[in-house]
């Protein structure tokens, strides 16, 4: 009976150690004050348990002891940071703590210092912290922070750590040993005869081994050095990427960013889910690594790694050459450029890199021509390239200034325009040039002016250019003629049609869908082709045009609701007597509108002509337009956010049909919410093409006197010049989009503050709040991303130059896939066509057109 009391006692002794043990360990402070001792064996952590301080062995074959940071929940040897990697302990005699002078110490067991943190300007009563982002700070009694570790980093770069310009990254020796240098093994043959040698080793030890770093030269590269060599560079910053790393995608609101802090610059990484493990660092054989730990397999995950094969090896080609994974030799000559060593370079050693074929005008670095020289150097683009290293920027708007500032100086080899960026230049040597198959930028080569010419190359032009004169002219004359026949055919039937018989009423006995075969009084048509209706057929079906079925008022008159005998409703526009638009808006809208065939179109479906009475029949749309519902604050919650997506998406491949796949290529110009109509099932449809103007195949812009279209939708451009092109539909689409996001109307904004929409949305984004624009109605089942992605959309769209903005093809693709990235807006100057004083006379309720055009008021069709 003793001896089972004796055992049981035993046990709970053993269970109340193994109790405390565990308690300690889960008490671990996350601090050291001033006098504390932290011992090999004990650790501080942090106070969210993400991090760890303490003394740890890399390699478990020695004893070497080194004081670190590491993740809790990571592998084993996860380390972010070490102290003392140069001088490890040889026992766990090792302790660390804060001196008497206010510095953080590890020392030995015989009280010999192996590192310190070398504060000059001390004070006592201080603290060191391991904060939840892993980053030791010691701070002063007055919260001054006197150090960190996260300035003083080693091999490991962390999310929310400020990484200057002059900082360094140094590898570990290897994956066991932490510290800087590595141990390179020499080969040295000693002859002592003919007959006898000796081999003799030799060890050699640099300072360091490979370290990563950030340049400032130009625009920031992360590069890799290789002792005093490159080894690898990021390629530019240009706001969102760099410019070398072909996958990187851009990240708004999180990923990188590059901070000025007075005339220091730095990078910070932040992570979209702060939960997740990442980390970036230099690894022992000389790559930069992203890593994130994959909780489900319980392992570092490799997101990227560079250099990412021989290609990204830095200069593989040498000067004035650039490498190509898709070419045999990888290697090649820039155009206008030959081996520098034939012989080496066909034995594949391209070290020594290309030379002119002939060298350029410019003498010397005088931005004059050689004497007697009438030609000028000119300059060959070089598409989806690496740039060059050693690049200057320059101040510059546009590429044409860039390409006039480089060509006046002959020390000038090439340029580039990069958004983001704007004007580069190199002088010298083109070094680092890389191939991509997708991305990459254009680089303008400098060349003399004779490598552009040549008997072959000329005499290839001139044939050329004959068959392609005469085939134009050909297919000019055909379309001409073609063209000449239809407007008359077109004209002779508007113009000679009179009042049909109205006591035939074939024109209601059409089949339901109206889009198939019909006969209407003695003519067949297609879908495509326009229907004549008569003024008592139409006047039936509106009852007379009663007020009950009128749906609205718009600029070119009432628009009423109509049921065919067949049971199809139809709204009737009628033409007004008092109505801004005239003849020649309906015939325009008759022209385009009866040849375009698009879900996002409203169709339409006929018209009638009899005396001075002009009207349109278009199909009916069950939820009228856009604006009865985006403005209306009841109806407005009927729009969730992935109905307002859709609609957007829809616009916008309406816009893509009109300016790219229709027969016709046609700008609209009164692109808003009131001419947006919807479907029963809340699809658009875009209406009203009195406007619309059409343009040739080869046409790119066009220039009225009679600028027409809506106050606050107009590009300035367009508004200003008269200059009118697609991009005057994306500019109209760009506020449209903001509209739909925010759930407000353009004129809304108008304040002393704001000229519009366009400018709160561009302050909300430049204070790094655009998620302030999203309505309030859809804020909780928005998704944030897809809005942040479309409010980013809309601001390109409105830029001020039109040559800034996205084609709708691009719009359409940007829409419709996430991972391609979208350029950074620029601050847009016009952000409106009125100006506030003219704020009293405004009717925020009324969208009005410039030049006695149209006046559009909220009505459905």
């Amino acid at each position: 009976m003793a001896s089972c009391m004796i055992i049981s006692n035993w046990y709970i002794f053993l269970f109340s150690v193994f109790y405390m043990n565990l308690l300690c360990c889960a008490c671990a402070s996350s601090k050291i004050i001033q006098g504390e001792i932290l011992r090999d064996g004990e650790m501080l952590i942090s106070p969210k348990r993400k991090f760890i301080l303490g003394f740890f062995s890399p390699n478990v074959t020695n004893n070497q002891r080194f004081v670190g940071i590491w993740y809790v929940d990571g592998p084993e040897n996860s380390f972010v940071w070490v102290a003392n990697r140069d001088k490890p302990i040889f026992d766990k005699n090792g302790v660390f703590t804060i001196e008497k002078n206010g510095n953080l110490v590890v020392k030995n067991g015989h009280g010999d210092i192996m590192w310190t943190s070398n504060v000059e300007a001390i004070s006592n009563n201080c603290t060191a912290l391991l904060s939840d982002y892993g980053n030791l700070v010691l701070f002063n009694s007055n919260n001054k922070v006197l150090w960190q570790s996260f300035q003083h980093p080693t091999d490991t770069f962390l999310p929310e750590m400020k990484f200057y310009t002059d900082e360094v990254l140094r590898s570990w020796t290897s994956e066991s040993d932490p510290s800087t240098g590595r141990y390179v093994i020499l080969y040295r043959v000693i002859i002592l005869s003919e007959m006898f040698y000796l081999l003799d080793f030799v060890f050699y030890m640099p300072p360091h081994a490979y370290s990563l770093g950030v340049t400032s030269h130009g625009s920031p590269q992360i590069v890799i050095w290789d002792g005093g060599n490159k080894r690898w560079r990021s390629g530019y910053w240009d706001g969102r990427i760099f410019t070398g790393v072909i996958d990187m995608k851009p990240e708004f609101l999180h990923g990188f960013k590059l901070n000025n802090e007075g005339d220091n610059l730095y990078f910070t990484y932040t992570v979209s889910n702060t939960s997740d493990l990442v980390r970036f660092h230099i690894s022992p054989t000389g790559y930069e690594v992203e890593q994130r730990w994959d909780k489900d397999n319980n392992k570092w995950s490799i997101v990227q790694s560079h250099p990412s094969g021989d290609c990204d090896l830095y200069n593989l080609c040498g000067n004035f050459a650039m490498c190509d994974v898709t070419y045999f030799e990888k290697c090649i000559c820039l155009g206008g450029f030959v081996p520098k060593d034939l012989g080496q370079w066909n034995a594949g050693n391209w070290s020594e890199g290309c030379v002119r074929r002939k060298e350029v005008e410019c003498r010397g670095n005088n931005s004059v021509l050689k004497s007697g020289s009438e030609k000028k150097d000119r300059f060959y683009g070089v598409e989806k390239i690496k740039l060059p290293d050693f690049a200057d920027t320059a101040d510059v708007l546009n590429i044409d200034e860039c390409r006039s500032m480089c060509l006046e100086n002959c020390s000038c080899t090439a340029y580039a325009f990069v958004s983001g960026i704007d004007c580069m230049m190199w002088s010298g040597d083109l070094v680092d040039m890389q191939q991509f198959q997708e991305g990459g930028y254009t680089l303008y080569v400098r060349l003399d002016s004779s490598e552009f010419d040549g008997s072959n190359r000329a005499v290839k032009i001139v044939v050329i250019s004959v068959m392609v004169v005469g085939a134009f002219l050909v297919c000019m004359v055909v379309f001409l003629l073609c063209r000449h026949k239809a407007k008359t055919r077109a004209s002779n039937r508007i113009n000679q049609m009179e009042t049909v018989d109205p006591t035939r009423s074939g024109e209601f006995s059409m089949d339901t869908s109206v889009a198939g075969d019909m006969t209407i009084e003695g003519h067949q048509g297609s879908g495509s082709e326009l229907i004549f209706f008569s003024f008592s057929g139409v006047a039936a079906a509106t009852d007379n045009f009663s007020n009950e079925n009128k749906l609205g008022q718009g600029g070119f008159g009432p628009v009423y609701k109509g049921k065919l005998l067949c049971g199809v409703e139809i709204a009737v526009k009628r033409l007004s007597r008092k109505s801004g638009q005239g003849v020649e808006e309906f015939k325009n809208e008759i022209r385009l509108i009866a040849k375009l065939q698009h879900r996002n179109l409203v169709r339409l479906l006929g018209c009638c002509i009899e005396g001075e009475e002009k009207m349109l029949l278009y199909e009916y749309m069950a939820n009228r337009s856009l604006d009865s519902f985006l403005f209306d604050t009841v109806k407005q919650v009927q729009l969730d956010w992935r109905k307002r997506f859709n609609i957007i998406e829809g616009i916008a491949r309406g816009l893509l049909y009109l300016h790219r796949d229709s027969r016709l290529r046609i700008i609209h110009r009164d692109l808003k919410a009131s001419n947006i109509l919807l479907d029963e099932e809340m699809n658009p449809k875009i209406s009203d093409f009195g406007m619309a103007r059409i343009f040739g195949g080869n046409e790119n812009e066009a220039n009225t006197i009679r600028v027409v279209g809506t106050y606050g939708y107009m590009a300035p451009e367009y508004a200003m010049e008269g200059l009118f092109s697609g991009k005057s539909d994306v500019y109209s689409f760009g506020v449209l989009l903001l509209e739909i996001i925010c759930g407000r109307r353009n004129t809304s904004f108008r304040s002393d503050e704001h000229s519009g929409i366009i400018g709160y949305a561009w302050q909300k984004w430049d204070e790094g709040t655009p998620m302030d624009l999203i309505d309030r109605s859809i804020w909780d089942e928005c998704q944030h991303d897809e809005a942040l992605r479309c409010i980013q959309l809309a601001l390109i769209c409105v830029q001020d130059m039109a040559v800034h903005r996205p084609s709708i093809s691009s719009i359409v693709l940007m829409l419709e896939t996430d991972n391609i990235p979208l350029p950074l807006p620029r601050q847009p100057t016009y952000t409106s066509m009125r100006k506030h004083e003219d704020a009293e006379t405004w009717n925020e309720k009324q969208d009005f057109s410039a030049n006695n055009v149209t006046i559009s008021v909220i009505a459905g069709r």
